[in-house]
């Protein structure tokens, strides 16, 4: 009876791997990928890069409220050109790469809008979940498909940097990127 038993759980434990894939970390095979911020600090904008990118796009344009986008980004690859900012911004008081070492994000919802598309996500940086929306555009071509958008945060809404009589509280992220079909 218990071999029995532990056999019709093999056979559901292989029909749900069939059916799921059984890949639980997907990730998509990203070709190129900028990843963006602009603030204002002193009155002039300051720019910086992020060039860890990982994530798992499950993007069908003609049906985006089944589709889905998930990504992660190392902190740790924050460059802003200037290797004292960027010890700054890995320390406690801006990213605390230490403790909070990935910003992560993730959709809870996609739909048509215009001539692009509108995701609703979950954004996670140094530990506050905070809903944003992101307008974007996908273009197909080839082997390759493009996701480019950009958004605005308060970065005093996620902790980072604390009060700053010369750094700006808006930030601009800039997302461009490109993935194989």
């Amino acid at each position: 009876m218990k071999t029995a038993y532990t056999n019709l759980l093999k056979g559901i434990f292989i029909i749900l791997i069939a059916f799921t894939g059984y890949n639980t970390q997907a990730q998509t095979a990203i070709t190129r990928s900028s990843l963006t911020y602009e603030v204002k600090n002193l009155g002039i904008n300051t720019t910086g890069k992020f060039t860890g990118v990982k994530a798992d796009i499950k993007f069908n344009p003609a049906q985006p409220g089944s589709s889905s986008i998930e990504a992660v980004v190392d902190v740790n690859t924050v460059n802003s050109d200037n290797e004292t900012r960027e010890e700054h911004l890995k320390g406690a008081k801006f990213f605390d790469a230490a403790k909070y070492p990935t910003i992560n994000i993730k959709s809870t919802s996609i739909q048509k809008k215009g001539s692009g598309y509108l995701g609703k996500f979950n954004l996670t940086i140094k530990g506050t979940t905070k809903p944003v929306e992101i307008p974007f555009t996908y273009t197909a071509g080839g082997d390759k498909t493009q996701y480019k958008g950009s958004f605005k945060i308060n970065r005093k809404d996620y902790n980072v940097g604390g009060s700053s009589m010369t750094l700006s509280d808006e930030v601009t992220i800039n997302i461009d990127i490109e993935t194989a079909k």
